[in-house]
């Protein structure tokens, strides 16, 4: 299957930024697999039109943050594009209510919210990049063979070369192992534990909140407003 760059629909200047990419036989591999799902009728998510949602939320240009996760939510309505996000509406995962706990004990004023809805971070320059951006309903990692995980790695190649000072939040073993493709001169990168219970609150105390936004004020960036709306 050959694709045409200039078909695929992404955020304009997301586009200019990783064109070579689409080009790649891993998108190739991506696009079949979709297909073929598709075809099979099996359900992926998030839906086709956010598939890219963090893109659209956070121009290349804008990207201050880079907050990864490894693999969109697999159940009914919780996928949306962006990672640990959940829409309102839907029950708050236990990894973002971790978030949440962490932020209130980085700042004791901080009104835990009552929904999962990361957008107002997305679009103050957090970039939320799952590595995988689809999986099949209810199977955890089912797309994470198909090619994403190397079109992923680009998109961090790619903010690590034409960007500096930016901030890589890198949860978990797998977002560790990332740091490989990160120029610590040049950027910052911050490790923690994965915020999943599955971790026993050893995310807890990472501070990484602060420090994120104490580092883009060196770099003469404005921070973020972590304090989304709480209901």
């Amino acid at each position: 299957m050959h694709i045409n760059p200039d078909n695929v629909r992404i955020e304009t200047s997301w586009k200019q930024a990783l064109y070579p990419c689409f080009s790649r036989p891993y998108f190739q591999r991506i696009k079949q697999a979709l297909l073929d799902a598709k075809t099979q009728g099996k359900t992926v998510y998030p839906p086709n039109r956010l598939i890219f949602n963090a893109f659209e939320q956070t121009p290349f240009e804008q990207v201050k943050i880079v907050i990864l996760g490894q693999d969109p939510y697999h159940g009914a309505g919780q996928a949306m594009g962006l990672s640990f996000s959940v829409p309102r509406g839907i029950a708050v995962p236990a990894s973002l209510k971790n978030i949440y706990k962490e932020l209130q004990m980085e700042y004791p004023n901080y009104r835990i919210p009552a929904h999962g809805d990361l957008q107002y971070w997305a679009q103050q320059g957090v970039l939320l990049l799952n590595a995988s951006l689809t999986v099949l309903a209810g199977q955890a990692a089912s797309h994470s063979q198909i090619g994403w995980l190397e079109f992923s790695d680009d998109i961090i190649r790619t903010l690590n070369q034409a960007h500096s000072g930016l901030v890589f939040m890198l949860w978990g073993n797998f977002a560790k192992s990332k740091a490989a493709l990160i120029d610590a001169d040049k950027h910052c990168i911050l490790t923690a534990a994965h915020p999943s219970p599955l971790a026993r609150g050893a995310f807890f105390g990472c501070n990484h909140f602060r420090l994120a936004n104490d580092y883009l004020q060196t770099q003469g960036k404005t921070p973020i407003d972590w304090q989304i709306s709480a209901i």
